[in-house]
């Protein structure tokens, strides 16, 4: 059974960091993309970031700038580094890698970002 689970979350003020880390429990070099996505409370889940197996990356227009997403394949983990927090970043984080035609999540971790 392919797991994927996210780490790092926290409570942060306007402007910090943090870096989340989600890890397989597969090398993710079997997977053809990892990807992060949030949800706030009331809100419909929405895509943050990608990298693909080829190790191109896109994120969206709304993080780009601040968020970066990187790989590590001896710990099997993809981290998000999320820089200059606001408090619209609020949201749980989940992350989601595509195994051939199946795509496995991650449970989230929290982040709050205070004002």
């Amino acid at each position: 059974q392919v797991q994927l689970v996210e780490s790092g979350g926290g409570l942060v003020q306007t402007g910090g960091s943090l870096r989340l880390s989600c890890a397989a429990s597969e090398s993710i070099l079997s997977f053809n993309d990892i990807a992060w996505y949030r949800q706030a409370p009331g809100k419909e889940r929405e895509w943050v970031a990608i990298i693909r197996s080829g190790a191109s990356r896109n994120y969206a227009d709304s993080v780009k700038g601040r968020f970066t997403i990187s790989r590590e394949y001896a710990k099997n983990t993809v981290y998000l580094q999320m820089n200059d927090l606001k408090p619209e970043d609020t949201a749980m984080y989940y992350c989601k890698g595509d195994l051939g035609a199946r795509a496995y999540w991650g449970q989230g971790t929290q982040v709050t970002v205070s004002s």
